[in-house]
C-alpha cells in the first residue's frame, strides 16, 4: 500500500515538473501583467515609471471621449466585415480542398501560405495593390479609387486583407474537422438519393459545427483586437486614420506615443470586457446550432 502511494506521489511530482515551465510562463507572462494592467487602469502615469492611484478618472475620461467610442465602433465594424465573410469563405475552401481534385495538397499549401508570410511583407504588397496612383487594382478597374485614404472605405480595404490573410488557416482547421466525419454517413446519404448540397447542409455542416464554433471564437477575438494590420496599412499621417483606428491602435498611441499608460490600460480592460461579452453570447448561442453528437 505504501509502495503504491509512493509511486502515485512520484507520478504527481513528475507531472507537475513537466507542466511547471508552462505554468510559470503563464503566470509571469499573462496573469501577473493582466493584474498589473488592472492596477494601472486606476492610476496616472508619473515620472520615472511611477504611478499614482486616481480611482475611476481614466474610465470617466475614456467614456467621455468621442475618439474612444469611434475606435470601439471601428473594432466592432471590422469584426462584422471580416468574421461572417471570412468564416464562410474558409468553410467553402475547406469543402473544396476535401473534394477529389488533382493537386489539392499544393492548393492547401497555397491557401495556408499567407499565415507564414511576415505581416509587414503582406502589408507592403497590398498597399502597392491598393495604391491610388499606380496600384494594380485601380489599373484593372480603370478608376481612381482612394482605397486607403477614403474614410468611407479604408476599413473595408483593411478587412479585405484580413480575410485574405486568415482564410487559409481557418480552412485548414475546418478541413481537419471535415475529414473526421465518418464516410459511412455520406455513403448512406448516397443510397438515399441525397444530393451533394443536401449532404452538405444535413451532414457536413452539423458534424463540423464544433470546429466551426472554435474558428468563430478565434476569428472574433482576433478581429476585436486587431492592431498590426491597421498600423501597417494606414499611416499616422493618413487623413482616414480616425475611420480605421481600432481599440488596440488607440491603446498603442496612448501608451507608447503619448505615454499615458494609465488611460491606455483602461482601454485594454475595456477591450477584454468586450471580448468577454461577445464570447459569453457565443457560448450561449452555440447550444442552438453546435452539434456535439458523434
Amino acid at each position: 500500500m505504501k509502495k503504491t502511494s509512493k509511486l502515485a506521489l512520484d507520478g504527481y511530482v513528475w507531472g507537475y515538473l513537466m507542466v511547471a515551465p508552462t505554468i510559470i510562463g503563464l503566470i509571469v507572462l499573462n496573469i501577473v501583467p493582466f493584474f498589473q494592467t488592472i492596477y494601472m487602469s486606476f492610476s496616472k502615469s508619473k515620472a520615472f515609471g511611477a504611478y499614482q492611484f486616481c480611482g475611476l478618472e481614466n474610465y470617466v475620461e475614456m467614456f467621455k471621449s468621442p475618439e474612444f467610442w469611434k475606435a470601439t465602433w471601428n473594432s466592432i465594424y471590422f469584426c462584422i466585415l471580416t468574421v461572417p465573410i471570412g468564416v464562410f469563405l474558409a468553410l467553402l475552401v475547406a469543402v473544396l480542398l476535401n473534394a477529389k481534385i488533382k493537386g489539392k495538397t499544393a492548393f492547401r499549401a497555397i491557401y495556408f501560405l499567407p499565415m507564414v508570410v511576415a505581416p509587414a511583407a503582406v502589408a507592403m504588397v497590398w498597399k502597392w495593390i491598393f495604391n491610388t496612383e499606380y496600384g494594380i487594382l485601380n489599373s484593372l478597374l480603370g478608376k481612381n479609387i482612394r482605397w486607403l485614404t477614403d474614410p468611407k472605405i479604408v476599413l473595408v480595404t483593411c478587412a479585405i486583407v484580413a480575410i485574405w490573410s486568415a482564410i487559409g488557416y481557418d480552412a485548414v482547421l475546418l478541413l481537419s474537422g471535415i475529414q473526421n466525419i465518418s464516410r459511412t454517413l455520406y455513403e448512406a446519404a448516397d443510397l438515399d438519393g441525397a444530393s451533394k448540397v443536401q449532404q452538405f447542409f444535413h451532414i457536413t455542416l452539423p458534424m463540423v459545427s464544433p470546429t466551426l464554433f472554435v474558428v468563430l471564437i478565434m476569428r472574433l477575438m482576433s478581429s476585436l483586437k486587431v492592431y498590426d494590420l491597421i498600423y501597417m496599412m494606414v499611416e499616422q499621417s493618413n487623413p482616414a486614420l480616425t475611420s480605421a483606428q481600432s481599440l488596440m491602435y488607440l491603446f498603442y498611441r496612448e501608451s507608447f506615443v503619448a505615454g499615458n499608460k494609465g488611460y491606455a490600460s483602461a482601454i485594454v480592460i475595456w477591450t477584454v470586457l468586450l471580448i468577454g461579452i461577445v464570447t459569453v453570447f457565443q457560448f450561449i448561442g452555440q447550444k442552438k446550432w453546435v452539434n456535439y453528437e458523434v
